[in-house]
This record gives C-alpha cells, structure tokens and sequence, in this order.
C-alpha cells in the first residue's frame, strides 16, 4: 500500500468516525430527555457538549498515539545502541501520554458544565 492510498483510507475513516458521533449524539439524546421527563423535549445543546467531549478526548488520544508511536520507536532503537539512556526514553514516552490524560480531563470539564 502506497503512502498515498494510506493518507487516502485514514481521512476516509476519520470522516466516517466523525459522521457515525455526531449522528449518535442526535439519534440517542432525544430519548434520553424522555426518559427523565414527563413530556418529550429535545436539547440539542446536549448533544453538541457530548461531541466536544468525545472530540476532545479522542484527538488527544490520537495525537498521544502518534506521539508514543514516533517516540517509542526512536527511543528503542536509541537504548539498544546506549542502554543507560533507558530510563530517560521511559520519561519522554510517559511524557506523550500525558496527551490522553489533559485530553480526558479536558472532556470531563466540558461534561461538567452541563
């Protein structure tokens, strides 16, 4: 598979992921409001804080996956040439997974304000 058909099957994806949420967020919230209520009322409000909650979560786990993936892999071949090196390429790897930790606090913030 060339660079290109990979870029190409990647966007497809995210376009499809990004459909299938906000599609999710505006089938299921309806049925949620009339499930505490009496009379049926839509709040869409809701829904749009749910997909910034997700989005803010799921790019940064994206982009700590990138990141772990680039630098675990320089890290790995760097500690098989220097061992010492070990537990500095452990810090600069935990480093880029803080990423999903300001991501999820980032989304429970957002959920909070609801």
């Amino acid at each position: 598979m060339t660079a290109y058909a990979f870029r190409r099957k990647m966007h497809l994806s995210f376009v499809i992921t990004a459909a299938v949420l906000v599609l999710t967020a505006f089938v299921f919230t309806p049925s949620l409001a009339a499930a505490g209520e009496e009379e049926i009322v839509v709040d869409y409000n809701t829904s749009w804080v749910c997909i910034a909650a997700a989005l803010a979560f799921g790019f940064g786990a994206l982009g700590a996956g990138m990141a772990i993936a680039n630098v675990g892999s320089a890290a790995m071949g760097a500690i098989s040439e220097k061992p010492e090196i070990a537990t500095n390429a452990l810090i600069f790897i935990a480093l880029a997974e803080g990423l999903v930790v300001f991501g999820f606090i980032t989304a429970l913030m957002i959920l909070g304000k609801v």
